[in-house]
């Protein structure tokens, strides 16, 4: 069954935690507590939030302590993890879904965090928001599409900005159109390698009908060439009723001169898919993103670049 968390308000205790990679410094803290409270919110932040481990922000022990903490103190209303990197994944056998169930709140984040989402939504059917983080940009645009989603709540359409500037046509901030159409479904989606990792696993929420969303940073176009091609080879491309994509930020060829586009690899897994897809929504490792949330229904329309979102925090 499918649950959806209470919108924010002004006022409302926010958990800063970090399930996933270290923090090395303290200032990043202070900046992301600062700007939380800019939005209205109190910060609790996580008992281990400083905690380091090599890589990890602490120990998984201590760090999915940090997760249960937050979601069994009445007093929060949402969890929002301080920055992605790696650890979230091993993180999943460890926690209690059903104490996250019996206390629904927003989680939030993205990147490393698309398999603690996922797996929560799986899991427990609570709809989770593939969102800004901690350590994010927080922008005028980041900020408004993260209220818009999670103050408050209600349907939005995601659409990126159209203004031309000074030009003859738009130049930045463009959508490219793979298939036409429209399709309605749930979004389910977030980091590409991240979501391809827990294939296979009871961690990854059912396909079909979903619209699948996805976003990758710093990969070769190779590698994902073969994230690709594993997500068809488990069947999920075949199962979904449309696909967005959205930032692929610094997915270039590397040193291999003789590579692929990335519009080719698209093409090749996309293009045989009989469904509604379209590319360059902002959403992923950019400046400027959009909130999603994974789980709630939304209508793409390929051909326009948006999203209409018809449910959300209620």
């Amino acid at each position: 069954m499918k649950i959806l968390p209470k919108p924010l308000q002004a006022g409302d205790t926010i958990a800063l935690i970090a399930p996933a990679g270290a923090i090395y410094e303290q200032e990043a803290i202070d900046i992301a507590v600062e700007s939380l409270e800019a939005l209205g919110l109190q910060v609790c932040k996580g008992r281990n939030l400083s905690q380091k481990q090599g890589y990890l922000a602490g120990t998984d022990a201590e760090r999915v302590a940090d997760l249960h903490d937050a979601f069994a103190n009445p007093a929060i209303k949402a969890v929002l993890a301080m920055r992605g990197g790696w650890g979230c994944g091993r993180l999943l056998p460890l926690i209690d879904y059903n104490l996250l169930s019996k206390n629904p709140k927003i989680l939030a984040g993205f990147s490393d965090l698309t398999s603690l989402l996922l797996a929560v939504y799986a899991k427990t059917g609570l709809v989770t928001f593939h969102s800004p983080m901690g350590s994010s940009v927080w922008n005028e645009f980041t900020v408004s599409h993260f209220k818009k989603i999670l103050f408050e709540g209600a349907s939005y359409k995601l659409q990126n900005p159209t203004a031309k500037g000074d030009n003859l046509t738009q130049t930045t901030y463009r959508i490219r159109t793979l298939r036409g159409g429209q399709a309605t479904g749930e979004l389910v989606g977030g980091n590409l390698a991240v979501l391809t990792s827990i294939i296979g696993t009871d961690y990854m929420p059912d396909w079909k009908g979903k619209i699948l969303f996805l976003e990758e940073v710093n990969e070769e176009i190779y590698k994902v060439d073969r994230l690709l091609c594993q997500l068809q080879l488990a069947g999920v491309l075949q199962q979904v009723a449309g696909i967005v994509l959205g930032q692929f930020t610094n997915c270039g060829h590397g040193s291999r001169f003789l590579s692929l586009t990335l519009e080719q690899v698209f093409d090749h897994y996309f293009s045989p898919l009989q469904i509604p897809i379209f590319s360059g929504l902002l959403f992923g490792h950019i400046n400027q993103k959009m909130t999603l949330p994974i789980g709630c229904k939304a209508t793409i329309d390929a051909n326009a670049g948006t999203v209409q979102l018809l449910e959300g925090c209620q």
